[in-house]
């Protein structure tokens, strides 16, 4: 359970997750959320929530601040996507949230996930970043989006210009915001969270949490639920290592292929 101080946040379907003992992963199943989200969920093939998961998604769906660091690869991106399509109303004509990358290819990932979650919502979204001519990106926009997955130079170029509106946007999350503050996008970052003044959820994403991280959330989350997610150790073998003293290249040659044949002689140094 995710404990805060309004109480456990769960948005699932009660059950007990210890079975002799051992937890386990909640299932998608056991998730309150539209049944648009269900099928989409069982279409991708996702049975079990990852650890970040489970944690994240019923707190977010509940309105809460997040603040999340967990490694790469534990299904981050499924962790405030999910939140993020159940929170959009399809009737408003106006983007709800914004999911902000650092590089193109992280937001076109994500502009990806976002179709696969949103297939039965109707939800419209749209990938905007730099480097490229703007005009099919504002087009898009100018169509009308609900989703827009941005890199921050892109963004703030397109608010300056007027083509975006952000002040009905309920959700914003920063994807891998260690990064995205290491490659010198802080202002752009404050700048674009000093407009959002009824914002309903601010998440973070992080596999460090830095100090710059920290600052950003200080100032503008809100009694953020905060959720950290280990690297999974691998378990490694115990190897010895052994040493053989030889001389001369011939010497070498022949005990090379004595090893490879017969293995180490008893008469090898082990080291361990």
């Amino acid at each position: 359970h995710i404990t805060t101080k309004s109480g456990p946040q769960r948005a699932l379907r009660g059950r007990e997750k210890k079975k002799n003992g051992v937890e386990e992963s909640m299932l998608y199943s056991e998730l309150q959320c539209s049944e648009a989200i269900h099928k989409a969920v069982e279409r991708m093939g996702f049975a079990e929530m990852t650890e970040v998961q489970e944690k994240t998604i019923p707190v977010m769906l509940a309105g809460r601040d997040v603040i999340a660091k967990a490694p790469t690869g534990t299904g981050k991106t499924c962790a405030f996507g999910i939140p993020v399509a159940e929170h959009i109303d399809p009737d408003l004509k106006a983007p709800q949230a914004v999911i902000l990358a650092p590089t193109r290819e992280l937001a076109l990932q994500i502009g990806e996930s976002f179709d696969a979650y949103g297939k039965y919502l109707k939800l419209r979204s749209t990938v905007i970043f730099g480097g490229v001519g703007q005009a099919p990106q504002v087009e898009a926009i100018r169509k009308g989006v609900d989703i827009l997955i941005a890199c921050p130079g892109r963004l703030n170029d397109l608010i300056g210009q007027g083509h975006i509106d952000l002040s009905d946007l309920e959700v914003f999350v920063l994807d891998e915001a260690d990064r995205m503050l290491d490659m010198g996008f802080v202002r752009d970052v404050t700048r674009i969270l000093d407009q959002l003044k009824h914002r309903r959820n601010l998440g973070m994403f992080s596999a460090t949490i830095s100090r710059e991280v920290m600052d950003i959330s200080w100032v503008y989350q809100r009694d953020p639920v905060e959720i950290t997610v280990r690297p999974v150790e691998e378990s490694k073998p115990d190897i010895t290592q052994y040493r053989i003293d030889l001389d001369g290249r011939e010497q070498k040659l022949d005990t090379i292929a004595a090893l490879i044949t017969h293995g180490p002689s008893p008469s090898a140094t082990p080291r361990t």
